[in-house]
């Protein structure tokens, strides 16, 4: 597996003001209190983007303020289509006139007000791309939506997502006893998908807060590889 650091500057000051007033309203389903970086937006996005590789369907969750949506859109060649998923409707307007700009350009955006897994598609997708704070889910609705990732990705598809750093041993000193028991539990789940999954992880550090970047990878085989539940946090 690669492991790679990557090194970029911060969203713009107008998506961070919007992301802080969501994470505001509700800090569970933002995650944060700052939208991803532009290098953290680089990492999740790039193995959709790889070059050589043609036009590309590809699914984002979690799209918030469009930090990682505009990411995609620059870099993904024409032809391509682009499902946005974001279940917030406060930040539809800025993804609607975000994905409206890029269809000029030849790529074919759809934007899905809801959460991933009520999401309704016949499609494949050569790449999902996630943005989803699984550190604040409920175990059970993390295995739920990797399970529909995996649905939802192509044999051979990429799934990325990331998780911040620190989290679980500042939780562990921070938070009540079941919300660390939960955060543990969510790192199992996610442990035993990158056990069976995983092909590279890169470590973004000027994200705020710093990110690790997961790679996983669907099986050519028609379904998805046998999973092992993980014991260890990794």
């Amino acid at each position: 597996m690669d492991h790679e650091t990557v090194r970029h500057d911060r969203p713009p000051r107008s998506d961070g003001w919007a992301f802080l007033r969501e994470a505001a309203r509700d800090m569970r389903t933002t995650g944060a209190v700052a939208p991803s970086g532009r290098g953290l937006a680089h990492a999740l996005s790039e193995p959709a983007c790889a070059p050589g590789h043609g036009p590309a369907t590809v699914l984002e969750a979690g799209a918030g303020t469009g930090v990682v949506t505009s990411a995609l859109l620059s870099r993904l060649p024409r032809g391509s289509r682009l499902d946005v998923v974001e279940a917030n409707p406060r930040f539809a307007d800025r993804l609607q006139r975000l994905a409206d700009r890029h269809r000029r350009d030849g790529k074919e955006v759809r934007l899905h007000l809801r959460p991933v897994e009520e999401v309704e598609t016949d499609r494949t997708y050569d790449a999902v791309v996630s943005g989803l704070p699984f550190a604040n889910f409920a175990p059970r609705y993390v295995e739920t939506v990797m399970e529909r990732y995996l649905e939802l990705l192509r044999p051979g598809g990429t799934l990325t997502y990331f998780a911040y750093l620190g989290t679980l041993p500042a939780s562990a000193l921070f938070a009540p006893r079941s919300r660390t028991r939960r955060h543990r539990a969510v790192e199992e789940v996610l442990a035993g998908y990158r056990w069976s999954y995983a092909t590279a992880c890169r470590t973004v550090w000027p994200n705020l807060p710093p990110a690790r970047v997961w790679q996983l990878r669907r099986p050519a085989s028609a379904a998805p590889a046998p999973r092992r539940e993980a014991a260890a946090v990794g």
